[in-house]
């Protein structure tokens, strides 16, 4: 990690990862006014605060990992009271685009676009931080979130799955070398929700319990889900539904499409007889760009939070070249460069090809990897 002084912790440390709230009233002006104003969610999310990182350059001080939870009250606020903002925010944008007429199909489109936007890229980001806290009201809240863009089961999945198996060929999310976004985004929604029921069935088999058992979360995923399909149902019919559905396609689209960039074509070495090495902060992309990181809270310090996943946004740390592969650009660009394979392969294979050489030179055949031949760990 960069040899940097210690951040204090505090009030006006925390004051720039409030700027995400912007969104809220950006959609409200967009439902309200029409026109362009229903892309001025897009535009704040994707625009601006990729041009706030070519301004503002890396961020490369950490916080004192150490700090004690007393101080991180304004960053854990931030993420509670998002739930029923996002809640108003979501709900009520269907409720009134179910009740007036001066928004044409185009405009209904961005608007609830941006607003996949807002429940993708904040909701599912802000539920990862709460699902891995030890507090059992943040881990409802995720859950809530998740429930909110019909995507429950990531919770188990990146749980039980991903932090376990991530870079080997048992987890769905780790993109493969040359494998493409429109070929990995499919796959993904096959293979997750299978992957986490498994999980989550070989853990109440461990317990002596049946899949059925009431203490399976997926249950509780289904009961969530079903309540937000009926409360979108109630507040705007068959109409309102399917604005819903169309808003958490994008957020689950917004979800994917950083999950492909995070770990693209990282993987872990094989040990032999199924074994892998353990995860290391070189399996994962980092980000220093410092607006996308108050959007994103911290999310692109991703290598510290593979070594550290309970550890909270604010004190994930970031690293150097050589402890930590780093990403040209801030997640919010590189999603748009990954949805066109051959900009994406020429800008990020040379990258990883640098990667394998510098940490894993004696390998000479990655077939096995790049195609998820391996064995899978056991």
């Amino acid at each position: 990690m960069p040899d940097q002084p210690r951040q204090t912790i505090g009030f006006a440390q925390a004051m720039p990862f409030w700027l995400t709230l912007g969104l809220v009233p950006l959609a409200l002006v967009g439902a309200t006014f029409g026109g362009w104003y229903t892309a001025l969610v897009p535009a704040y999310a994707i625009v601006i605060y990729s041009s706030l990182d070519a301004l503002t350059g890396l961020n490369e001080r950490n916080a004192d990992p150490e700090t004690p939870e007393s101080m991180l009250f304004w960053y854990q606020l931030l993420t509670l009271i998002w739930v029923p903002l996002q809640m108003v925010i979501l709900f009520g944008t269907i409720w009134y685009a179910s009740h007036t007429s001066h928004l044409s199909g185009l405009e209904l489109g961005v608007l609830f676009f941006g607003i996949g936007l807002i429940t993708g890229t904040v909701g599912i980001n802000y539920s990862h931080e709460l699902m891995h806290q030890k507090d059992k009201l943040e881990r409802w809240l995720a859950d809530i979130l998740l429930a909110s863009v019909l995507y429950s089961h990531f919770r188990s999945e990146h749980l039980r799955v991903h932090h376990i198996y991530v870079g080997t060929c048992r987890d769905p999310v780790t993109a493969r070398y040359n494998e493409g976004f429109h070929r990995f985004f499919p796959r993904v929604l096959r293979q997750s929700p299978v992957s986490a029921w498994r999980a989550e069935a070989a853990m109440l088999a461990r317990r002596g319990l049946p899949v059925w058992h009431k203490s399976n979360p997926f249950w509780r995923y289904a009961a969530l889900q079903t309540a937000m399909l009926a409360f979108a149902f109630a507040l705007g019919g068959w109409f309102g539904l399917g604005l819903f559905v169309y808003q958490a396609a994008i957020a689950i689209w917004q979800l994917e499409a950083v999950n492909y960039v995070e770990h693209y074509g990282l993987t872990r070495r094989h040990l032999g007889d199924g074994k892998y090495e353990h995860v290391k902060p070189h399996h994962s992309w980092n980000a220093s760009h410092t607006a996308s990181n108050w959007l994103l809270i911290n999310l692109q310090r991703h290598s510290d939070h593979h070594f550290k996943p309970d550890r909270r946004f604010p004190l994930l740390q970031t690293y150097r070249e050589d402890e930590a592969p780093q990403l040209p650009l801030g997640y919010p660009l590189m999603v748009f460069i990954a949805m066109n394979p051959l900009w994406w392969r020429r800008m990020m294979n040379p990258r990883v090809r640098a990667w394998r050489k510098f940490h894993y030179p004696d390998i000479t055949d990655w077939k096995p990897y790049n195609k998820a031949l391996n064995p899978p760990p056991r």
